[in-house]
């Protein structure tokens, strides 16, 4: 569980509800169901409307992990990787077949098992770095449906504060209906806004701080893989592997 991610939106949150009461405010006056349903209704639907069905998949599997984000251990693969190669240099990279099985990370075990072919150092690095560039490209494309979500946001609030003052508007005669309304008006412009800066927007730079530090796990990977195919001293492995992880 990523901690400061659940602190953050709970102090976000949190503040903009104790500034109401603080106000003199009432907290019942800030949930508008109909308002919610014009923000986030539209919002989501513009979002599809942009989006191809694999990249908006992609974006909602991600949600996960501005909370609960993938394992980003450096110090853990970097041992890995070293194991390996000692295991290499003392029985050959054909022994590193045997260890292809336990691996979960389809990536990982792409990467042993052209290095237990025997695939040149330079053609390997290739290979996966191309795989890298496309993953990351999707990735990225996934999290930027949230970014597009942020900008989508403010306007439709807007949209939802303009159709509750036609509702004013059309019920000037009925005195009971007016308050409805304008509520409806104002806090639609809050739930836009509110939710492209506290929420929309903050997971998309989530989203792609971690695609960012997976990316760099894996282009560190690569770097590893291909010296033990060059049959770099372990040890030397090590110390320019450690240079990723700053």
């Amino acid at each position: 569980m990523d901690s400061i991610s659940l602190v953050g939106l709970t102090l976000a949150l949190a503040a903009i509800l104790v500034g109401q009461v603080l106000e003199g405010g009432h907290v019942s006056s800030l949930i508008q169901p109909t308002a919610f349903l014009i923000v986030i209704g539209g919002t989501l639907g513009a979002v599809m409307l942009q989006s191809s069905v694999k990249v908006f998949r992609i974006g909602m599997q991600m949600v996960r992990w501005v909370f609960v984000p993938p394992r980003l251990d450096h110090d853990a693969l970097i041992a890995e990787v070293v194991r390996w190669s000692n295991v290499a240099r003392k029985e050959g990279l054909l022994a590193l077949e045997s260890q292809i099985p336990a691996i979960e990370d389809p990536f990982i075990q792409k990467g042993l098992q052209l290095l237990v072919d025997g695939v040149e150092p330079e053609r390997l690095r290739e290979v996966l770095e191309v795989e890298i560039d496309t993953w990351e490209g999707h990735m990225k494309q996934g999290a930027r449906i949230w970014e597009a979500a942020g900008g989508y946001a403010p306007t439709i609030g807007i949209l939802g504060a303009v159709m509750g003052l036609i509702h004013v508007m059309e019920n000037l005669s009925d005195p009971s209906k007016l308050g409805s309304g304008i509520a409806v008006a104002f806090v639609a412009t809050i739930y836009g806004v509110g939710s492209a800066n506290l929420i929309f927007l903050p997971m998309a730079k989530k989203l792609l701080g971690v695609i960012g530090t997976l990316t760099s796990m894996r282009e560190m990977l690569v770097d590893g893989l291909v010296g033990i195919a060059n049959g770099d001293n372990p040890r030397i492995i090590e110390s320019r592997l450690k240079g990723y992880a700053g």
